[in-house]
């Protein structure tokens, strides 16, 4: 009996972690999200995110400076298939959404900015990113964002604030334009 139920209660928790929706990295490198919008009331959104780095290029970014009107941004790395699966609708939503809106992109896990660079390159996009290829950056969204969930996009309101995220890709560009209405409202 002393042997029978710790191996008992050894199989009913393998038995669990089986049935359990958590997943690790597999050989991917990353977690995939749903892809579900997440929006934050304006009353409860927190302070304004605190973020500055250098583009592909090597100038300075600071997302400080872009408070006034709301910032897109989309975490992403070269490699992910499902960012580049989703940045044409992203260039979409920027050109739909025009001046009136900043975006703003951060490049994660990437081994160098050439290969992120030509990411850019290759799929036009029109906005800066920020380098940060250790994820460092990604600690200014820390409670809303995973270490390791790219493709995800944050979309600030005017004051800097969180008002809406989605880890995982974008699930349509009507929907992205729809968070950043609402992050205005």
């Amino acid at each position: 009996m002393r042997v029978v139920r710790p191996l008992m209660v050894l199989v009913c928790l393998l038995l669990l972690a089986g049935c359990s929706g958590v997943s690790g990295t597999g050989d991917k490198g990353y977690i995939t999200g749903e892809g579900v919008p997440v929006e934050v009331k304006a009353v409860d959104r927190g302070d304004p995110v605190d973020l500055t780095g250098d583009d592909l290029q090597g100038e300075p970014i600071d997302l400080a400076d872009l408070r006034g009107k709301p910032v897109v941004v989309n975490v992403w790395a070269s490699w992910c298939p499902p960012c580049i699966a989703e940045q044409p609708e992203l260039n979409d939503a920027a050109d739909q959404l025009g001046d009136d809106v900043a975006f703003v992109g951060v490049n994660i896990r990437d081994a160098s900015r050439d290969d992120a660079t030509a990411f850019v390159r290759d799929l036009e996009v029109g906005y800066p990113s920020i380098y940060s290829g250790d994820g460092a950056a990604l600690f200014a969204f820390a409670g809303t964002l995973g270490p390791r969930s790219i493709p995800s996009t944050v979309v600030l309101d005017a004051e800097g604030r969180i008002a809406a995220s989605v880890q995982g890709r974008i699930p349509s560009v009507r929907t992205l334009v729809a968070l950043v209405e609402g992050a205005q409202g």
